[in-house]
């Protein structure tokens, strides 16, 4: 019988050997409340100027379905396409636990392969309705002040969790992935069943030439 470590990802075993690591502060590679918080203000402007801007321009009802929209595709389109490839879904339990969709319910198995391209380009096209809905909506009620705060809200979310957390992320066939080739290839080493899906589905998982700067495609 396989054990815990054969198993299941370094992220989410009862007890991984964390201190010794080479990624353990180069990577958001275990679920911390802080990381969490640290997402939800990065979100929170965004959040804030799209649900305020709608109320205040008369559009507030059409928030219902915004919402509806979120659920799906927090809940089905991107659990399915983006969130079931991380080592965060592989936690034997029916509710993720991550430093960003917290709370999600799992309602497909763990693929530990990466995403395809199709997947790829399904999670960018979802994420920008999601991100889009409330500035059109705006627009269209000719608020066009709260559509540019709303825009500018919308483009700092997208850089600052570019630059503060695709760079750490362990999700590595996101298309907002930039983590450095040396450190994927070394948590792909404490994870032996990953790397080999990675293999597999033509995932290249070694720095070429110890570039550092190595980054890794989707899967063919």
């Amino acid at each position: 019988m396989q054990n815990e470590v054969d198993v299941l990802p370094c992220s989410v075993q009862e007890s991984p050997d964390c201190l010794s690591c080479l990624n353990h502060t180069n990577l958001i590679c275990r679920y911390d409340p802080a990381d969490l918080f640290h997402f939800f203000m990065l979100f929170l402007p965004l959040a804030i100027t799209a649900i305020g801007g709608a109320i205040v321009s008369g559009m507030g009802v059409y928030l219902w379905y915004w919402l509806a929209y979120a659920i799906f595709f927090f809940f089905i389109w991107e659990a399915n396409v983006l969130c079931s490839h991380c080592p965060y879904w592989a936690e034997p339990s029916h509710v993720l636990h991550c430093n960003a969709n917290y709370g999600v319910i799992k309602l497909v198995r763990y693929k530990p392969q990466p995403m395809s391209h199709s997947e790829q380009v399904q999670f960018i096209i979802g994420a920008l309705i999601l991100a889009l809905f409330p500035i059109v909506l705006l627009a269209i009620a000719r608020q066009y002040l709260l559509t540019g705060i709303c825009l500018v809200s919308a483009l700092s979310f997208g850089y600052l969790l570019y630059h503060d957390i695709c760079d750490k992320c362990v999700n590595f066939s996101c298309p907002l992935n930039h983590v450095p080739g040396k450190n994927k290839a070394a948590y792909l080493e404490k994870n032996p069943g990953m790397k080999q899906a990675y293999e597999q589905a033509g995932f290249v998982t070694d720095p070429i030439q110890n570039d550092p700067n190595t980054t890794f495609g989707g899967a063919k």
